[in-house]
């Protein structure tokens, strides 16, 4: 018992770096991290179950063409004496055109027996067919059933694209959070040990006397005030690297990203390419393969296929049956007296229920086409709205990126006058003051880029 105890402490030992290793790296890039999300993410993973379900789906209508064993067996005796012992079996095939193939035997005997079930001592075998000759000969229930189960899988693969592109964006805008609340921590931790490096300097001149006390005040405000808005970046990342953890899982086991994990810093110069969006010349291909557009061309050719249906109830219902009857040891004998033949007709006189129906179904039709007509507009117009958005927020953080460059002079232009007594504390606070709220506005346009992309990426909904 001891042995085993050692063993399971050791193997439980040897499985934790085990699972552990795949987070043993400074850096969880976005590509990394997108792949363990489509690979692991219990929400991608119930999305490919639609197409388990369609399948089965799929599998129900063809029951519907299963061949069918019928037996009943009814028995009846009374003080001594058998009423009636009736046997009918057959064996069904139904097929594709609503045909019907039927092969039975059936054995009746007994003193009170209704007349026409009397059959020969041996029994009488029976062979024949049933065929609609008008309503149910080319589409009936279980045909549009069937075909609304194929059509079902190809709306489903649809389902799970964008269910799974669903989850992908979301991930994506937790990620880029993630990316934005870190940068801000590093930019108040760098500007903070600037703060407290100017504050003991300014220390060291005021026992000099080259400075005025005043002066440390106002430099330790600048301390305090960069101390604060360092805790409330690294409050907010905090929080963004929790709602990181809800997509990061491995191995059907959700993860939390430790805090010394970093982000892929100069994520900007590689998104278009991890998310297939950038230079887009030609936009139908990707408009046509729209899984969007293809779960409403699906819903059409669903809603033609019940149209047809509905059309073919206006036929009259005519269903004609033919049985050859023989004993079962003279079978191969055929009599062409012995059969059995029948035919059921119906047709309601004004036929409103019908008609009603069929007028229905034509109107969903047309009003899906025009939704899709629509969407398919939206959808070219969103993607030239985005690549738009997305070209202005590139040149917006170029332009801001100067504006940090130019205010990044103007501060150590200020430090430089500083130092040689010809400045003030209060001009270099706000020199600095400008250079983070520039810095700032950077983050938030990287971030906005990010997001544009992501957006972009979700509107084209192509598989990546």
């Amino acid at each position: 018992m001891k042995l085993f105890y050692r063993l399971f402490i050791v193997l439980s030992i040897i499985q934790v770096p085990a699972f552990a290793q795949e987070f043993n790296q400074e850096v969880l890039s976005f590509r990394e991290y997108l792949g363990y999300v489509k690979k692991y993410h219990p929400l991608v993973s119930r999305a490919n179950l639609e197409i388990d379900k369609a399948q089965a789906g799929l599998m129900q209508a063809r029951g519907a063409f299963d061949p069918k064993i019928e037996l009943d067996f009814d028995n009846k005796q009374f003080k001594g004496t058998q009423y009636y012992s009736i046997l009918n079996s057959s064996f069904k095939i139904p097929t594709w055109y609503g045909i019907e193939v039927k092969a039975a035997f059936d054995d009746s005997e007994g003193i009170f027996l209704n007349p026409q079930n009397i059959s020969p001592n041996q029994g009488i075998a029976t062979v024949g067919f049933s065929v609609p000759v008008a309503q149910g000969l080319f589409i009936n229930q279980r045909i549009a059933d069937l075909k609304n189960a194929r059509l079902q899988i190809q709306l489903s693969e649809s389902q799970r694209r964008l269910l799974s592109l669903e989850v992908l964006y979301n991930a994506s805008i937790a990620y880029f959070s993630w990316l934005k609340h870190f940068n801000e921590v590093e930019m108040y931790r760098e500007y903070l040990y600037y703060s407290q490096d100017r504050y003991k300097g300014v220390l060291k001149l005021i026992k000099q006397g080259d400075k005025p006390a005043i002066d440390s005040i106002e430099t330790g405000i600048a301390v305090k005030n960069r101390e604060l808005n360092l805790e409330n970046a690294v409050l907010k990342l905090n929080k963004a690297r929790l709602e990181l953890a809800n997509y990061l899982w491995i191995n059907e086991t959700p993860v939390e990203p430790s805090e010394s994990l970093k982000p892929e810093v100069n994520l900007t110069a590689s998104i278009e390419a991890i998310l297939s969006t950038g230079d887009l010349y030609d936009t139908q291909d990707i408009i046509a393969g729209h899984p969007k557009l293809k779960m409403m061309e699906t819903k059409i050719n669903m809603l033609d296929v019940e149209r047809k249906l509905k059309a073919n109830y206006l036929l009259p219902k005519v269903d004609l049956g033919y049985y050859y009857l023989s004993e079962p040891l003279d079978f191969n004998s055929l009599r062409n007296d012995d059969y059995k033949v029948g035919i059921n007709f119906s047709f309601p006189i004004f036929l409103r229920t019908e008609r009603g129906a069929l007028n229905l179904a034509k109107l969903k039709l047309r009003e899906t086409r025009f939704e899709l007509q629509q969407e398919r507009l939206q959808i070219k117009n969103k993607i030239n709205a985005q690549q738009v958005e997305k070209t202005s927020f590139k040149k917006q953080a170029g332009l801001v990126g100067n504006l940090v460059k130019d205010y990044q002079k103007m501060l150590e232009a200020e430090e430089r006058l500083f130092s040689f007594g010809e400045s003030s504390i209060f001009i270099l606070n706000s020199r600095e003051n400008s250079l983070i709220s520039a810095k700032i506005q950077q983050i938030d346009l990287e971030n906005s880029f990010l997001v544009s992309n992501a957006d972009l990426f979700r509107i084209l909904a192509t598989e990546n």
